[in-house]
């Protein structure tokens, strides 16, 4: 399901969505928790970001993980192989940092929605959300730059 789209590897037509949404999702959690007087106009697009971005770096993933094993069914040198295997430890890591910012920021999203359910939380909570959520943002800025670094290095360095 992942391997090809239109005889191309899925790979590396979903990876260019990873490292622009994971950023903008990173980016806009951060400001929407800091900045309460852009949050009308942030809501929106940090809840689609929360729910796009993990799925898209799902696939990036399960598409990584099908190249990986076409090369491997071909006989690709075990030098090659390592080093894509370490590529792909530095996505499986993005995944988790993207997944878990993406939750923190829907319940930023949801503790300040205004809510009637939403007012009976402690005041604190959208901050220790935000902050939560600037770290995971950070973590997540740093995998984003690994793993596309470890990947366009092998690409440029003839790997893959």
């Amino acid at each position: 399901m992942f391997r090809e789209i239109n005889g191309l590897p899925g790979h590396v037509l979903v990876i260019h969505a990873v490292v622009v949404l994971v950023p903008l999702l990173a980016v806009l959690t951060v400001a929407y928790g800091v900045l309460p007087r852009w949050r009308p106009r942030l809501d929106w697009a940090v809840a689609a970001l929360a729910v796009v971005t993990p799925i898209v770096a799902w696939v990036a993933t399960e598409s990584g993980e099908e190249l990986e094993e076409a090369l491997r069914s071909r006989g690709y040198p075990p030098e090659g192989l390592q080093k894509i295997h370490e590529h792909a430890e530095y996505g499986e890591t993005l995944l988790w940092f993207t997944l878990g910012l993406a939750v923190v920021a829907l319940l930023l999203l949801l503790s300040t929605a205004g809510f009637a359910r939403a007012r009976n939380l402690p005041r604190w909570l959208p901050l220790a959300l935000t902050a939560v959520a600037a770290v995971l943002a950070v973590f997540a800025l740093v995998y984003v730059y690994l793993t596309g670094d470890s990947g366009a290095k092998m690409v440029w360095d003839g790997i893959v």
